[in-house]
């Protein structure tokens, strides 16, 4: 299961981005780097990356990182993967729902997303496991 959700997690982020770099009249400062790496031809299909392929890589990586949860238990690490698919999701509800571009939401979203990636990559979780009690007649670890 660990390595399901962070390959899912870094599948979430890295077509959060791919998504991002292809719409290039909402957001302009990424979809100029897509430009220059040389995914411009991509801006033909900026409807399909805003509407479906944004929200759904980002709700894959939000989906991993709550998962992740379950595996790890650690609370700071788990707020922390959540923070950036939230706001890349709510980055492309505002853009949708009222049509102003929503960058000063998905950057940071898609930095934190990049961040919490490379943390999760170099440092993998580990379970925290706080029911391990000492029995304290003979001294045995107890699971409880």
């Amino acid at each position: 299961m660990s390595f399901v959700t962070r390959a899912a997690d870094k599948a979430g982020l890295l077509g959060s981005i791919a998504s991002a770099m292809g719409c290039a009249s909402c957001f302009p400062a990424i979809a100029s780097l897509g430009a220059a790496i040389g995914l411009g031809f991509l801006s033909q299909y900026e409807g399909l990356f805003i509407r479906i392929l944004l929200p759904a890589f980002a709700g894959i990586a939000l989906f991993a990182n709550a998962i992740g949860w379950l595996n790890h238990r650690q609370w700071h690490r788990t707020v922390l993967g959540l923070i950036g698919p939230v706001l890349v999701l709510a980055a492309v509800f505002v853009m949708r729902a009222y049509g102003e571009r929503s960058g000063w939401l998905l950057y940071p979203g898609l930095g934190v997303m990049l961040l919490v990636s490379t943390w999760d990559l170099f440092s993998p979780a580990k379970r925290v496991c706080a029911t391990d009690t000492r029995d304290s007649d003979t001294g045995s670890v107890r699971k409880g």
